[in-house]
């Protein structure tokens, strides 16, 4: 009788902990990626398609200076608040970075040769 207590309770305590353990691994999200992994990631893009050819000299041009711009003002919301970015800067640093990501995109995928 013992036995089978054991036996029900370790099966009950497996079925009640299952779905939390699916749970669990379906909602981890990856960390959300720092703006110099984007910056990285966007630069590897760029090469990718000047290398590919799916970016022309002047699409590439634009991009870099879009990108250089981009990093000058990074540097200077860091250079206001000690070496640090605020919440608010990082949303606009990140809402920057999307619309680039969205250009190198359309550049990449416009026929252009």
């Amino acid at each position: 009788m013992k036995v089978m207590n054991a036996v029900l309770t370790g099966a009950a305590l497996f079925v009640l902990s299952t779905p939390a353990m699916f749970a669990q691994s379906a909602t981890t999200n990856d960390p959300p990626q720092t703006i110099q992994q984007r910056k990285e990631n966007q630069q590897d893009r760029i090469a990718q398609g000047v290398q590919s050819g799916q970016l022309t000299a002047g699409e590439t041009k634009n991009l870099e200076t879009k990108e250089a711009g981009l990093n000058k003002e990074e540097r200077t919301m860091r250079s206001e608040d000690g070496g640090h970015l605020t919440a608010a800067d990082r949303a606009k640093l990140n809402n920057q970075q999307n619309r680039l990501s969205n250009q190198i995109y359309d550049d990449k995928h416009n026929g252009a040769v």
